[in-house]
């Protein structure tokens, strides 16, 4: 029975997570067709009250989420999904259709097999959380360095280390949301939230994966 409610749990995980894929990649593919929505979003100051909004989302998400009920989670997540298309949609402009949806592709696939490895893996990777969150935390303050120094090579480097890092992260995150369920496994109302919270962790896992993988094969728009 434990093995089934557990099925159960991952199964609305990934169903969580690909329903805010999908309001994601609709909305960017939305706005690519509006040019002038796209240079408001894009290129004025309203870009960094959506980051900063989406940020809001995932500390309260992390952070508060013992505190706010099933259907509060679930609408955070479905705003942040569709705050996250929006400023996502840079990307339609930047690369090609092509490229896109083949790293998109790529992506999936990966993303279904290290996450199918975390799940039955018996090795235990929680030795991994630190390291992964300082790579993390390194990733970010050499992304911002890199504003500055524009540097191409550095871009590459910072992008290699960014997918071997999520790539591990979609691992490690897909086991601590599995150590989750053994914790609250009684608990209808908290597995609810854990497994909003659990689509939030992979779902970012997904972008950043794609992303990084992106900027390092994707084609460039002439």
């Amino acid at each position: 029975m434990q093995k089934e409610t557990i099925n159960s749990f991952f199964q609305k995980v990934y169903l969580w997570m690909f329903f805010g894929l999908l309001i994601s990649a609709l909305t960017a593919y939305s706005v690519f067709w509006f040019p002038a929505l796209f240079a408001f979003i894009i290129l004025t100051p309203l870009f960094w009250v959506l980051v900063i909004l989406e940020l809001g989302i995932v500390i309260v998400l992390s952070m508060l989420l013992t505190k706010i009920s099933a259907t509060t989670a679930k609408v955070l997540f479905i705003l942040y999904s569709f705050l996250t298309g929006l400023t996502l949609s840079v990307i339609f402009f930047a690369y090609t259709l092509e490229s896109i949806f083949a790293v998109f592709f790529i992506v999936a696939v990966m993303f279904l097999l290290l996450s199918l490895y975390g799940y039955f893996t018996k090795r235990d990777l929680s030795r991994l959380g630190p390291i992964l969150f300082v790579g993390l935390i390194g990733i970010i303050i050499a992304a911002v360095v890199n504003m500055f120094l524009k540097s191409s090579q550095f871009s590459l480097i910072i992008s290699i280390i960014g997918v071997v890092i999520f790539t591990a992260l979609v691992i490690y995150d897909t086991q601590v949301i599995k150590k989750f369920f053994a914790l609250e496994g009684k608990n209808k109302e908290v597995l609810s939230k854990l497994a909003i919270f659990g689509a939030l962790k992979l779902y970012l896992d997904f972008i950043n994966l794609f992303l990084f993988i992106l900027r390092l094969f994707g084609k460039r728009r002439g």
